[in-house]
């Protein structure tokens, strides 16, 4: 092989799931991009063409079919002289369903390479779908370059790389289904040239975008050259087209240089994943707009916020419906945020349907005191309300809980988690308030909300509460929220043991009741809408515990287990060994 030049373009774009034509529509698109620009050579995320992860629904036949005419349509295509396309979809061969990568040139599918690892931990149920394939040889493209096609998971252990190495691969160009978490841009990276390290190889490192249900998928792919350097930095949320020049010198391909996009890290991510997450599942669902209660509180506010930053303040709709609790200061808050964001804003009182439902249930309730049930109606008036007017109107319902509530169950079911969607579902309450005065100093880019405050200083500067009675604050049921985070966390992301969060500082009887909570609100959260996933264990796909579950940690701390009670553990095929 003796070509001296490349040139790839990458389309870092966001699919639907289930929309194989849209998406081959997307694909041509792109290659007529990168056609205009003078590529051979398109490359697409992993399982672009159906869109990544389609869970059980990969499983069914007429789906897999689905893909595989959108396929051999496009291969068709490329018999038009222009530039070669690398496309992922699910492949079935040999009674087998493989996550497939392949090469469509000259009219044909010239070539295709299966997904070896299959991931089955945290969000990932790849292993359930899908077959591993065998370890890959390179593909040749061209006569010109020979290419090796790591998908995905294959290149967080050496194995995959290493064979492709080994059997000539010239470039690593790497398919990505990678979903976005706080700091995973710097994992990906470490593995990245991890792999190249040990290579010596050059990696294109090319990622989905878009939200999907709970997981957004944030892009940032960038390309490795083999000395480690960054060649190409493509942005984070955003759709991208970029065209990669390539040569061969001293028998090595190396990227030219390109450009370096800025990419968002910590809450100003974490933000930009909400705002992204929260605009396609409303616009990949086909809703006209969104709704949401309006308190004069903290989360609502923020939850407005990304909603007009995802939507465009016309298809943002806030409602405030105060009770006979709600203080002054609330409407006065809510207010001044609508106005601040440029939402519509209606104002529906509860006190009727409220009181309606006290007299529907006062014959049986008589003899009782006024407790939780009580406050809960006015919560759930609320729900009922805005419920329809979504019904009515098409919008969808945001809900508005942060995970501390979610975490603790500090929510109503049928009331203030009603709702389609919770673009803070994974943001713990310190972090709300953080998130909030980012919002009011910078935005996203591509944000279709105003510049400036638009939540006004008064709503973070009240201590948090339900107002679902006189005087009520969220701190009267649960502990500080730096503890309650800080414990919340241990648990949550980390698994701890009661004991050792104790040890930390925190007082053993609190750990205790948060723990007690957590597990107690599990049938909670099991009827809670979906919501963006920012931390590393969201209360979602990552983190499945029972309904119905005893188990309590006593806080005793690690027990050593008595190895002399072992005779011999087994082993497969059923032999075992002695201590």
């Amino acid at each position: 092989m003796t070509a001296t030049s490349l040139r790839l373009a990458l389309a870092q774009l966001n699919p639907t799931i289930g929309d194989i034509c849209g998406n081959a529509d997307k694909v041509r698109a792109a290659r007529r991009i990168a056609g205009d620009a003078g590529a051979e050579l398109l490359m697409l995320p992993e399982l672009f063409l159906c869109g990544y992860p389609p869970e059980d629904l990969v499983l069914k036949p007429a789906f897999q079919d689905a893909c595989r005419k959108a396929c051999e349509a496009l291969a068709r295509e490329t018999g038009d002289g222009g530039p070669a396309v690398l496309l992922g979809l699910p492949w079935a061969e040999g009674g087998k369903l493989y996550n497939a990568y392949a090469l469509l040139d000259g009219g044909l599918i010239q070539s295709v390479r299966f997904k070896v690892a299959l991931p089955d931990y945290g969000v990932f149920d790849d292993s359930r779908v899908f077959s591993p394939g065998p370890l890959p040889g390179p593909v040749v493209f061209r006569d010109k370059v020979r290419l090796g096609l790591p998908i995905c998971e294959d290149i967080w252990s050496e194995e995959v790389v290493e064979c492709l190495a080994e059997t000539g691969a010239e470039i690593l160009l790497a398919p990505n289904g990678s979903p976005y978490r706080r700091d995973v841009g710097d994992e990906r990276m470490n593995v990245a040239v991890a792999r190249v390290v040990e290579s010596g190889l050059p990696l294109v490192y090319l990622n989905q975008l878009g939200g999907q249900d709970e997981l957004v998928f944030d892009g940032a792919s960038f390309v490795l050259a083999a000395d480690r350097t960054l060649a190409h930095q493509l942005p984070a949320f955003r759709e991208a087209v970029v065209v990669t020049d390539w040569a061969r010198e001293a028998g090595q391909w190396r990227a030219q240089p390109g450009e370096i996009a800025a990419i968002e890290s910590g809450d100003e991510a974490d933000y930009a994943a909400c705002v992204l997450g929260l605009r396609d599942y409303v616009g990949k669902s086909g809703f006209r707009g969104v709704v949401l209660g309006l308190s004069g509180g903290l989360d609502s506010a923020l939850c407005a916020a990304i909603a007009v930053d995802a939507l465009g303040p016309g298809r943002v709709t806030c409602v405030m419906m105060p009770s006979r609790f709600t203080a002054q200061q609330s409407l006065d808050d809510a207010k001044a945020c609508a106005k601040a964001l440029g939402v519509r804003y209606e104002t529906l009182p509860i006190a009727a349907p409220v009181a309606g439902f006290e007299a529907a249930l006062a014959g049986l309730f008589a003899g009782t005191q006024p407790d939780v049930t009580e406050e809960n109606l006015q919560s759930r008036a609320r729900g009922t309300l805005l419920m329809a007017l979504s019904n009515k109107f098409g919008w969808m319902l945001v809900t508005t809980g942060n995970k501390s509530e979610m975490s603790c169950g500090y929510a109503t079911l049928y009331g203030d988690m009603n709702g389609g969607f919770n673009p803070i579902k994974d943001v713990y309450k310190t972090q709300a308030f953080r998130l909030a005065q980012l919002r009011n100093h910078w935005q996203p880019a591509g944000a279709l909300g105003r510049d400036g405050v638009v939540i006004p200083e008064s709503i973070m500067a009240r201590p948090p509460s339900a107002e679902l009675r006189e005087g009520q604050t969220d701190q009267d049921a649960l502990p500080p929220y730096e503890v309650l985070d800080a414990i919340l966390a241990c648990l949550i992301e980390r698994e701890m043991r009661v004991a050792d969060i104790v040890a930390l500082g925190h007082e053993r009887e609190t750990v205790l009741a948060v723990e007690r909570l957590l597990h107690r609100a599990e049938y909670k959260r099991r009827q809670a809408a979906p919501g963006v996933k920012v931390t590393g264990r969201n209360l979602g796909r990552d983190r499945r515990y029972p309904i119905v579950n005893a188990f309590s940690d006593g806080g005793e701390g690690a027990y050593e287990p008595d190895a002399t009670l072992v005779k011999g553990v087994g082993r497969p095929g059923g032999e075992s060994f002695d201590f």
